[in-house]
């Protein structure tokens, strides 16, 4: 079950884009939820944020599906959210607190920094996206900048979503050079490949060629992992 304290009895809620501060009569502190199924984790950044008077942790929980659930009740300014988690990923609880009438921005916090699950959390909507080693200073100034509305990535995420943009476009593999990669995938020689597919030792050669430069790899077990990371292969 979700840890929670609701505030909704609160009528009105206050804008909270300003950096927040207790006390006195500016801004409160900017109320979030953190969704990690991992208990040491999600006590470790509750712990990192306790300290913070402009930040308040009103909720936890350890799965998407209850993360989604704490954010129809609470309607927090942000959700720290991770990625692999159990009942419901963490790119797929993003893209339904988007697609819901609260406001929360999701923040996205995790050690996966692959390619593939940059892309699922940014198309389903999260507004920043963070990995653990992240400083508690940077942290809190990735909340407020979230709150604001603001893109918030880490160095090394924004390096690889910019190395993405600049790949060249893909090509597309053939029929044919998809059932030989998949044969590569499968541990097959050149010689057992073509026994397979019924074609000559020669021909498959030349079909790894094309992959190798589709790919811009230059040997099989790159090729399929980039086909791989590419979903030009089936997940095994």
């Amino acid at each position: 079950m979700p840890v929670q304290r609701d505030e909704r009895d609160q009528p009105d809620r206050p804008d909270r884009s300003a950096h927040a501060v207790r006390g006195g009569d500016g801004p409160q502190p900017l109320r979030v939820i953190v969704v990690d199924d991992h208990t040491v984790m999600r006590a470790g950044v509750v712990a990192l944020l306790a300290q913070e008077p402009t930040v308040e942790i009103v909720g936890e929980a350890g799965d998407g599906r209850a993360g989604v659930e704490l954010v129809e009740r609470l309607e927090p300014d942000v959700a720290l959210v991770d990625l692999r988690m159990p009942v419901l990923d963490g790119a797929s609880a993003t893209a339904e607190i988007v697609a819901g009438p609260a406001r929360t921005r999701v923040l996205i916090l995790t050690t996966y920094e692959t390619d593939e699950e940059i892309e699922r959390a940014v198309e389903a909507g999260a507004i920043g996206y963070l990995l653990k080693d992240t400083t508690r200073e940077q942290l809190v100034d990735a909340i407020h900048s979230a709150a604001r509305g603001e893109t918030v990535l880490a160095p090394r995420v924004a390096a690889r979503l910019v190395a993405r943009m600049r790949r060249p476009a893909v090509v597309p593999l053939t029929a044919r050079e998809v059932d030989v990669l998949n044969a590569v995938a499968d541990g097959l020689s050149n010689v057992e490949i073509g026994r397979r597919l019924v074609i000559a030792e020669a021909t498959v050669k030349t079909h790894l060629l094309r992959v190798f430069a589709k790919l811009d790899v230059s040997d099989r077990t790159h090729a399929v992992v980039v086909a791989l990371e590419r979903g030009l292969l089936p997940r095994p």
